[in-house]
């Protein structure tokens, strides 16, 4: 599939979407039309799969009589070995082909059987190593809602269309990169980001931001055995980092319920196996499901400056205990830093998002500042971002990079790229040429006038472990000097024109008659 072939399925996707929403607010469609695009998928990959299944005895799946004994005996082994191999199973009746089918056929009401089929799914992997990525995946697309229609005949007529169109669509799965629907779903789930205003933060870092922080925990690595987000929303940033080098496995946690079933159908969606994924959902700081695990990549966009309980109990946690402080109460950006330090494994490299207000406030985030630099040094970057880049905030951000084993433990790189965008509708954008510089300026370690600063780490202590980027990199460009003779000689000289203008209009009036002007 070429590049245009993606970007006209991204387009024809998205059309259908904003087509067929009608007055639904767009986050409210969204798990809709991409719970609806995720059962196409499953479906076609389960209809190439028992293809491949049946080929030597020459059978083909649609043509299984489900209700003939022969028929279910072959269904019941297609069912263990495809379970066992993309972790569900489907009937040939419960392809979202035949399903979409049947829709089209006037007076046939296809929500009940869409319900059933959806619960079907996840039932299919009751008791199997699968069945934690399938449990509840579709309990946030509710059929009985009247977001699509007052009546049940308008809720059906509305869902057929939905199914219509998108069977119409050849994903390709099997000519095809998995990455290229996986591409397309994260465009989906980008454009909706975009009209959901400050609840886009809940699921959504953008792509460019998210190929930032990707390629600073991978540089220099090919592999990495275990990738970790403990914020990790749609599963956006994991997946990236997976384009950047090969990931042995991915970990999250989200705690928005919505959002963690997006995030595991986002990874299905990219060809991860059900295997390769572990993504549990519950309050991270509160509740943390991987502690006891360490990762070679960390990293995260967490909500910024969150409330947390700061529970002075929580000083006995491994997490926290050695700093002798907790984040505030009204501010867990800390707390986040803390956590993913915790879970990192010491040749590993973390890489987190934070509102540029963690970089100077005082109290207990001073203190955990100070900890991190001078009595651990783990501190190896901090990045300024440009504001308004991320959907439903205007503020300046920053990227700070952490390592347990650094190679330059003598300075801290600081990146001055609030520059380093370009205006678009509503918000900056991140161009290529941008990306590499920043991503550059972390592995090359320069001095840069303006832009990059290796800072001693006597120099932090000088300036209170207060990290604000302006202290490090000096960004004062000054004004042009002034020719003073010069603009002095211009002076003068406009001044005789002005005066010739006059005396030509005094002229002009003292032959015309007329009064001169003053």
């Amino acid at each position: 599939m070429t590049d245009e072939q993606k970007k006209k399925l991204q387009k024809t996707l998205w059309d259908i979407a904003d087509t067929l929403r009608g007055k639904m607010n767009a986050d409210q469609f969204r798990d809709y039309i991409l719970g609806f695009i995720f059962y196409k998928y499953l479906s076609e990959r389960m209809f190439l799969f028992a293809q491949d299944a049946l080929k030597a005895d020459g059978i083909d799946f649609l043509e299984i009589d489900e209700n003939s004994d022969e028929g279910r005996e072959y269904l019941e082994a297609i069912k263990d070995a495809s379970v066992d191999a993309i972790g569900y199973f489907l009937k040939p009746s419960e392809l979202f082909s035949n399903l979409a089918k049947r829709g089209l056929e006037p007076g046939n009401f296809i929500i009940e059987d869409l319900t059933r089929i959806l619960r079907n799914i996840e039932s299919s992997t009751m008791g199997t190593e699968s069945e934690d990525d399938f449990h509840d995946l579709f309990s946030d697309i509710d059929l009985s809602s009247n977001n699509l229609g007052r009546t049940e005949e308008a809720k059906n007529t509305l869902i057929a269309r939905v199914l219509t169109h998108l069977d119409a669509i050849d994903f390709e799965i099997e000519n095809s990169n998995s990455d290229v629907l996986g591409d397309a779903y994260e465009y989906l789930i980008g454009k909706f980001a975009s009209g959901a205003g400050k609840k886009a933060g809940e699921f959504y870092t953008p792509q460019e931001v998210s190929t930032i922080l990707a390629r600073i925990v991978t540089s220099g690595k090919t592999r990495l055995r275990s990738v970790y987000d403990p914020t990790c929303g749609s599963g956006s940033l994991l997946l990236r980092i997976n384009k950047e080098a090969e990931v042995g496995e991915f970990f999250g946690q989200e705690m928005n319920r919505t959002t963690y079933n997006l995030a595991r159908m986002n990874m299905i969606l990219h060809g991860v196996h059900y295997a390769q994924f572990d993504l549990k959902q519950d309050d991270t700081l509160e509740n943390p499901l991987h502690v006891d695990q360490k990762f070679d990549a960390v990293v995260a966009n967490p909500p910024f400056s969150a409330k947390w309980s700061s529970n002075p109990i929580l000083l006995t946690d491994d997490r926290f205990a050695r700093y002798g402080k907790l984040a505030p109460a009204s501010k867990a950006d800390f707390a986040f830093v803390q956590h993913m330090l915790h879970q990192l494994d010491d040749s590993g490299t973390m890489a987190v998002i934070l509102p540029h207000g963690a970089l100077f406030r005082g109290a207990a985030e001073g203190h955990i500042r100070e900890y991190l630099i001078k009595e651990c040094n783990w501190l190896d970057a901090v990045i300024g971002l440009p504001a308004n880049i991320f959907y439903g905030t205007s503020i300046p951000t920053c990227i700070l990079v952490l390592k347990k084993c650094r190679e330059h433990p003598e300075n801290v790189l600081f990146v001055d790229a609030s520059g380093c965008s370009e205006k678009a509708k509503s918000q900056n954008v991140l161009l290529p040429g941008h990306i590499d510089r920043i991503v550059n300026a972390y592995r090359d370690r320069k001095e840069e006038e303006r832009f990059a600063h290796l800072a001693p780490l006597k120099e932090i202590d000088e300036n209170d472990f207060n990290l604000n980027i302006p202290r490090y990199v000096d960004t004062f460009e000054p004004e042009p000097e002034v020719n003073l003779a010069a603009v002095t000689a211009e002076v003068k000289r406009i001044d005789h024109e002005i005066a010739e203008a006059d005396a030509q209009i005094h002229a002009f009036c003292e032959e015309l008659g007329l009064e001169a002007p003053l």
